[in-house]
């Protein structure tokens, strides 16, 4: 068997889509540069080799916040993410029950899998996310207890439309995981939001936990990120406690990747399987194959090989409006990765 190797999500959206949405377009008019766009990526991310594609994630207006556009139910001055170099970013707040989606990620499945020719992962950005959405003074008549129950049946349905949907998995967005050790030094919030998680989870036969998978970065948006600061060792004994069947990890932007490895080899459990950040979206610099190689040789050194795949750190383009890495760069990365995976499998004789 080969080692698999998997995209996470976001490419960087054509020049005319964005300029189109900065415009404001008329919504048919909006709707087609969407689609063209959606084709597009799909035909470029099949020429890499990725042996399985997604739809770039070019009609989500955030990884995040896909369900909730369009929610009347919500004010602006909600929870704010800083990032390193300054920058922010700040979730809506709920103000009135009950909570429900108005997008599942199924249909973004489903318009993908009209173009594509491999199997398509679908993202879904996890329950734990999303409960930041409920106030912390509460809402009149809509109890957090109450909220929490709508959230769970609401993630559960996100999943299940899109294995239902023939997806080839699906992939739960943590990058909150790694935040919370900031926001909460004592893992009391990472407790949290696993449990919470694992509550969705639960939810699914063993099988079907197979085809479900959880990301964990430290944020990558506009080339900076929130919590690279908090040390790996923190967080991976807790994070595989998820009850999922993959988790994706960034480590190509770690300082110190061997040492992270010898947390996820002390971490991972039997059946799960960890593909392991081999390009890094933050750095301008593209990769070569050999360099890739050589990252999946050293992560080798420390997991079992049916236990190993490799991924990108990060999505390339996780919001709307980040544009910090050229779409071109972010093919050529994902070329990189899947022939230096390819290198690496052949040396390993795998």
């Amino acid at each position: 068997m080969p080692i698999p190797t998997e995209p996470i999500g976001s490419i960087p959206r054509p020049p005319e889509l964005v300029a189109g949405m900065q415009a404001g377009l008329p919504p048919d008019e909006l709707d087609a540069l969407f689609e063209a766009a959606v084709r597009s990526t799909i035909a470029e991310l099949e020429a890499t080799g990725s042996p399985v594609i997604t739809d770039g994630e070019q009609r989500k207006p955030s990884f995040a916040t896909y369900p909730i556009a369009g929610l009347e139910t919500l004010a602006p001055d909600g929870v704010v993410v800083p990032f390193a170099d300054g920058h922010t970013r700040q979730l809506p707040v709920l103000t009135a029950g009950p909570f429900r989606y108005q997008t599942h990620a199924d249909s973004y499945l489903l318009a993908a899998q009209r173009f594509a020719t491999k199997p398509v992962k679908q993202a879904v950005i996890s329950a734990s996310a999303l409960s930041l959405l409920y106030p912390a003074d509460g809402i009149d008549g809509y109890s957090r207890d109450a909220f929490v129950s709508d959230l769970i049946d609401e993630a559960e349905a996100d999943i299940r439309g899109c294995l239902d949907a023939g997806a080839y998995n699906v992939q739960i967005d943590f990058t909150e995981a790694r935040l919370s050790l900031k926001l909460d030094p004592s893992g009391g919030l990472l407790r949290s939001f696993v449990d919470l998680n694992n509550s969705v989870l639960d939810r699914f036969s063993a099988d079907e936990r197979t085809r479900i998978g959880v990301h964990s970065c430290p944020g990558g948006d506009h080339d900076s990120t929130h919590s690279a600061d908090i040390d790996y060792a923190e967080l991976l004994p807790v994070l595989f406690d998820l009850h999922a069947g993959a988790f994706y990890l960034e480590l190509a932007g770690e300082s110190d990747p061997e040492a992270v490895l010898e947390t996820v080899a002390a971490s991972l459990k039997p059946g799960q399987r960890v593909f392991v950040g081999v390009t890094d979206p933050i750095d301008p610099a593209v990769e070569t194959a050999e360099q890739v190689r050589d990252r999946v040789l050293l992560a080798a050194g420390h997991i079992p090989l049916a236990q190993l795949g490799t991924t990108d750190d990060c999505g390339f383009s996780p919001f709307a409006d980040d544009g910090s890495t050229g779409r071109e760069t972010a093919f050529a990365k994902i070329r990189a990765r899947v022939r230096g995976t390819q290198l690496a499998a052949e040396q390993l004789g795998a």
